[in-house]
């Protein structure tokens, strides 16, 4: 049984990667996950914003005080104190590239093309394999149209994309007037794979309070259907790799994904859960169902199912739609039935 598969130009083991998630900001937490022997491993995002305020702050207590006294020396900081860059998450990257054979993959969330080139730089540098790009923006200004944000992202990654010399995926949400496009104009500027999708952290409102709360909700499997659409859709119009990263829990959801034409599948909140030993056990149940149906290999899976391939390429589209709001029945009771 053959189970490797290509992603990013990296050969990898199996299509079980293990995305960003806080396993990954200790070397304590990468070993462990490294152990369990994931296709690859994503490290937790390096946020710019982070990194800035940092700087910033340490900018500020650098020069408290400095124009009193010479005795006011003492208001200095102990400069071990200060984490004043991404010393520790490039550390976490060359002790993981010692540790294990396991390809890492560098996140960057980035708000600026500076910061994104100077940091993508630094990952580049301490060994990653491979860098992700993380787009979290949410535009807020009316006046601002979606070509002129689109055309911001597109500038910005580009500008990555010639700066460093390891491949380069986006990671994306899915709120585009024109998906396709944006996934086109993306691999035109050298992005070798994109990444469906981003899950946006919406706030919730505390009602007993009168706060706006942050909320955060692990996926499930029914996550798994809109990346697993979209991949379907662009498989073989889109001239590179794809990976899912929401609803991945078990190894039916990794096989779907894979039908539908993603190079490999990403989780995260299955680790997290139940432990990165949730590796091999959705290997394991890949494997089985591979057998039984006398599959050799992962590349004969791959898109077999994509939009292209199907009976019916309009069950992934406005047809189905249609189609699922007519199939319903009521019993006597009232209740659906489908």
């Amino acid at each position: 049984m053959k189970l490797t598969t290509s992603y990013l130009g990296l050969t990898l083991e199996h299509p079980i990667v293990a995305s960003a998630s806080p396993l990954t900001k200790s070397m304590e937490g990468i070993k462990h996950l490294a152990d369990a022997q994931p296709g690859a491993i994503v490290m937790h995002s390096l946020f710019e914003e982070q990194l800035n305020n940092t700087s910033n702050e340490l900018d500020h207590y650098m020069s408290y005080g400095t124009e009193s006294f010479g005795e006011a020396l003492t208001y200095f900081p102990e400069i071990d104190s200060f984490d004043v860059g991404p010393d520790l998450y490039l550390e976490h990257i060359m002790q993981a590239k010692k540790y294990t054979d396991v390809p890492i993959i560098g996140s960057l969330n980035g708000s600026s093309a500076g910061g994104w080139i100077r940091f993508a730089k630094w990952i580049a540098g301490a060994g990653a394999d491979a860098l992700e790009l993380n787009i979290y923006h949410i535009p807020t200004d009316p006046n601002i149209d979606s070509s002129t944000i689109e055309g911001r992202y597109l500038e910005t990654v580009q500008q990555v994309v010639d700066a460093i010399d390891i491949p380069v995926a986006v990671k994306i949400g899915p709120f585009f007037s024109s998906l396709p496009n944006i996934c086109k104009n993306l691999t035109d500027v050298g992005v070798k794979g994109i990444v469906m999708f981003n899950r946006f952290y919406q706030p919730d409102i505390d009602i007993d309070h009168l706060e706006v709360a942050p909320n955060l909700t692990l996926s499930t499997s029914d996550d798994l259907r809109l990346p697993l659409r979209w991949v379907a859709i662009l498989k073989g119009r889109i001239d590179t790799d794809f990976a899912i990263t929401s609803g991945v829990h078990n190894g039916r959801d990794v096989l779907k994904g894979l039908l539908a034409g993603a190079n490999v599948c990403m989780t995260t909140a299955e680790l997290l859960v139940n432990g990165t030993e949730r590796i091999g056990q959705m290997k394991n149940e890949m494997v089985e169902w591979m057998e039984e149906r006398e599959y050799e290999s992962v590349e004969q899976l791959l898109g077999s199912m994509c939009q292209q391939h199907v009976i019916d390429p309009e069950s992934f589209e406005r047809a189905n739609y249609m189609k699922i709001l007519n199939s319903y029945k009521q019993d006597p009771t009232g209740k659906l039935i489908w």
